[in-house]
């Protein structure tokens, strides 16, 4: 062991986010959702504030101390990251606001210019949407086609069938140094190294890999490489673009505006030297300066003790989910880096997502941003753990214990096994629900109440005995348990709900008295019990009685929005949208 991992502590590195000392839903934070966004060491933070506070001014535009303090400050980073990722210079170091937008800069400013109809753009399964739908749009405004590189069962590129999709129409390759949900170290040296064989340009999407693996891009010999800050504890809103010098110095810019001109008249105007060619307008000049505080954050700590570390968590953690009766990962084999997805028998993904978030732990359920992934895999969707150097065996066996207490029994064992206490205070005994019954008759719905409704008085009177969001989240769950379900026939894009995450229907009729009845479904338990909860408040009401019913007030006293995570707030907005869309036609 060398000397950087025998002195790498993860508790001392833990202290240096102070994100992670709260309590969530009354329990301490297991923040496992680092693949979407790491969290900010006291460094990065300061370093933010300490701008704002000193140095704050335009670069390159000003003559006095502030402008060149923040100048030094902000190129100082650009230097640094030259350095870090050891680019041959500094000019091939572009700022963007993420990825996601370099990716854009490339496809535009490069695709545009140089591809021609019938050329290829070869992507892989495992992409991110943000290098997917780019270079579709310049695919479409080209005429150049899109060619996609299998997987083996791990979840890699197949080198084994490279020949098969890069070939002489090719002209790039884009794929990532690591899935964002495989969490598989691809072997972009081999695809590198084919598609120069063929004259085709590679561009890397390095968002996963660059937090944990060291990265060389003259090694590499890629032609462009990006990243976002956020992903390496550093702020949000900056990116990285790095392109060889003499493939930039070809490249039209992407934006135009201050900083990126050498002169302008009414007549013509000429453009700047790398790298501000590509840096049109006011950047953001905190951000990058902070990202800079988290480049030498991570040169202190050093990359090869925090990688070390996340490879023996991704040992541990692999083989405790192995562990878990139901779980499957959605791929063979344990990753290269500690991102795990998979699924739960039994269970939706966002239901499990909801249920680990009630214990305090923070994942990700759904596509994740790869829905070719997941039909690739043929699959809905799955649920992400995401571990950084900051997270600890103890917080794996909290998420696993979890996980297995979910796999043993169903919420409605978990209620029976209750005390005739706890089941005072968190069962539906006193409540009635309703019961529809629908069918098609012709082409008209018959929905029949065969039973009371739950009421706005009830749902109230249910949810003030739950004092803590776990126990709301489990009369949740409840609800969603009790809740009918609609037939297949009734599913249809018509009763479809707009802005679920999860797929959700909404169904209603009319009685006599002009008041509304609703009925809903969804494939995610959570879902279906806001669902429950929106009905109680709008069912057997005129659309008047319904416009004019506080909605917001009504979830206030619940205690909902508050607590459901942003996916699930959209979704329970949606709800109401829908039903809204409905009594005002």
């Amino acid at each position: 062991m060398t000397k950087c991992m025998a002195n790498f502590s993860s508790s001392i590195f833990r202290q240096q986010f102070p994100i992670l000392a709260q309590f969530v839903n009354g329990k301490p934070l297991v923040y496992f959702d680092n693949a979407a966004s790491t969290q900010k060491p006291v460094d990065v933070i300061d370093c933010y504030q300490h701008y704002y506070q000193t140095s704050n001014a335009n670069v390159h535009r000003a003559s006095h101390a502030l402008s060149s303090r923040a100048t030094t400050a902000y190129e100082e980073t650009r230097q640094h990251l030259k350095n870090f990722i050891k680019a041959k210079h500094s000019k091939e170091i572009i700022w963007t606001k993420g990825s996601t937008e370099s990716i854009n800069l490339v496809a535009q400013s490069w695709g545009r210019k140089n591809l021609q109809p019938n050329d290829e753009i070869v992507l892989s399964y495992s992409e991110h949407h943000a290098n997917i739908v780019p270079w579709q749009i310049v695919a479409e405004q080209t005429g150049a086609k899109i060619k996609i590189l299998p997987l083996t069962s791990e979840g890699r590129i197949d080198t084994t069938r490279l020949e098969e999709t890069i070939g002489e129409k090719t002209r790039i390759v884009c794929c990532g140094h690591i899935s964002n949900v495989l969490g598989r170290i691809n072997p972009i040296a081999d695809v590198i190294s084919f598609a120069k064989k063929h004259k085709a340009l590679t561009l890397i999407d390095g968002a996963q890999a660059i937090a944990h693996l060291p990265v060389d891009v003259q090694a590499l010999d890629c032609d462009f490489y990006v990243f976002s800050a956020h992903k390496m504890y550093g702020p949000t809103g900056v990116g990285v673009l790095y392109g060889k010098r003499e493939i930039l110095e070809k490249m039209s810019p992407y934006q135009a505006g201050g900083e990126m001109i050498k002169s302008v008249s009414f007549e013509q105007t000429s453009f700047n030297d790398l790298p501000h060619k590509f840096e049109a307008g006011t950047p953001n000049i905190a951000g990058i300066v902070a990202f800079g505080a988290a480049l030498k954050f991570i040169d202190v700590q050093q990359l090869a003790a925090l990688a070390q570390y996340e490879t023996n968590l991704a040992q541990y953690c692999f083989a405790q989910l192995s562990q878990v009766p139901g779980l499957c990962f959605i791929v063979e084999g344990q990753p290269d880096i500690p991102v795990f997805s998979f699924t739960m028998t039994g269970y939706h993904n966002h239901d499990v997502a909801a249920e680990l978030d009630s214990q305090g732990i923070a994942v990700r359920a759904g596509h994740h941003c790869a829905m070719p992934l997941m039909q690739y895999l043929k699959i809905d969707g799955c649920i992400r753990l995401s571990l950084a150097a900051y997270n600890s065996v103890e917080e794996i066996d909290n998420a696993v214990l979890a996980l297995k207490k979910m796999s043993r029994q169903s919420l409605a064992n978990d209620a029976d096994a209750m005390t005739n206490d706890e089941l005072g205070q968190l069962s539906l005994q006193n409540l009635q629900q309703v019961e529809y019954k629908a069918s098609e008759v012709g082409n008209k719905i018959q929905i029949t109440d065969t039973a009371h409704s739950l009421n706005v008085d009830s749902i109230l009177a249910l949810f003030s005995k739950a004092k803590s969001w776990d126990s709301k989240h489990r009369e949740i769950m409840m609800l969603g348990k009790k809740q009918s379900g609609l037939s297949a026939e009734l599913k249809t894009d018509q009763s479809l709900i707009s802005g679920c995450e999860s797929k959700a229907w909404l169904i209603h009729q009319k009685n006599e008295h002009e008041c509304y009845i609703f009925t809903g479904d969804s494939d995610a338990k959570v879902i279906r019990g806001l669902i429950s909860v929106v009905l109680a408040a709008v069912n057997n009401k005129t659309s008047e009685q319904i416009l004019t019913f506080d909605m917001q007030a009504y979830f206030n006293d619940i205690g909902l929005l508050q607590h459901l995570s942003p996916s699930r707030g959209n979704g329970l907005r949606a709800i109401v949208n829908k039903i809204y869309q409905i009594v005002e036609e």
